[in-house]
């Protein structure tokens, strides 16, 4: 794992500290990425358009830190670089717990006013990047970045609002269960996921999860609800009434 500071202030050393992180990671990454696939969770197959990631693309996922732990988890064990900006609250015994590969994951938790240039010199040697935005990003600003994207092949996951994003993904409703009759462990939560995106995914659809599952992992909930509707219907499937709730980071007592 390498965790950076904020920018560093001389240009030289930032663009040595580029240079060594590009070395580390072409000698470390088995093969050259070709195809605009991203490696992509099964759970996210029926939210995400085309059924995953893309290189080149942006991505939301707004409402919780697992729900981005859970999009880089697959590129992660696939052999991908991830970096994290901007969020010092990722955790990363939860991220190894939930398969990221620390050896491959770059943290930047407190990369100050300048989190977007960052986040730029990082996407040209990463292939995806999560970040928090520090500030409401501007249409031009999220377009010179967007052109970036699409000529190094990187995935940006947005940890919040970010102007033509080509999916949204959100955590609406939240429930944890593992406590009977007041007592016992949290052992999973249920969370539904709300997703649009452009073309085809341009009606917004839900899917229920399980982030994490009783094996700290991530799985479809047997009776997930979808807007595509009940077979044969015509109508769409209710959200589950599940009870709204902060999201806190989980941690499973030893």
């Amino acid at each position: 794992m390498v965790t950076l500071a904020a920018p560093l202030r001389s240009p030289t050393a930032r663009l040595e500290r580029v240079d060594e992180l590009q070395a580390r990671i072409q000698g470390m990454q088995s093969t050259r990425l070709e195809t605009r696939a991203v490696p992509t969770h099964p759970a996210f197959a029926g939210l995400l358009p085309g059924g995953s990631l893309r290189e080149g693309t942006v991505v939301e996922a707004q409402g919780s830190t697992t729900l981005v732990m859970a999009l880089l988890a697959a590129p992660s064990a696939s052999g991908r670089w991830v970096a994290v900006v901007g969020m010092p609250e990722f955790g990363v015994e939860a991220a190894a717990r939930f398969g990221i590969d620390l050896d491959r994951l770059v943290l930047v938790p407190e990369p100050g006013r300048q989190w977007l240039a960052v986040v730029a010199a990082l996407a040209d040697v990463i292939p995806v990047v999560a970040v928090r935005p520090a500030q409401r990003v501007a249409p031009a600003e999220a377009s010179r970045l967007g052109a970036r994207l699409r000529e190094r092949g990187t995935t940006l996951i947005a940890a919040g609002a970010w102007p033509g994003a080509d999916a949204s993904l959100g955590v609406e409703l939240s429930e944890w269960h593992g406590l009977e009759l007041g007592h016992g462990l949290l052992d999973e939560r249920e969370v539904v996921v709300s997703a649009a995106g452009r073309g085809g995914f341009a009606k917004r659809r839900r899917s229920r999860l399980r982030m994490p599952d009783r094996a700290l992992g991530f799985a479809v909930a047997d009776d997930a609800a979808d807007d595509r509707g009940g077979a044969g219907t015509g109508h769409p499937t209710a959200a589950p009434r599940l009870t709204p709730v902060l999201h806190a980071d989980f941690a499973r007592p030893a």
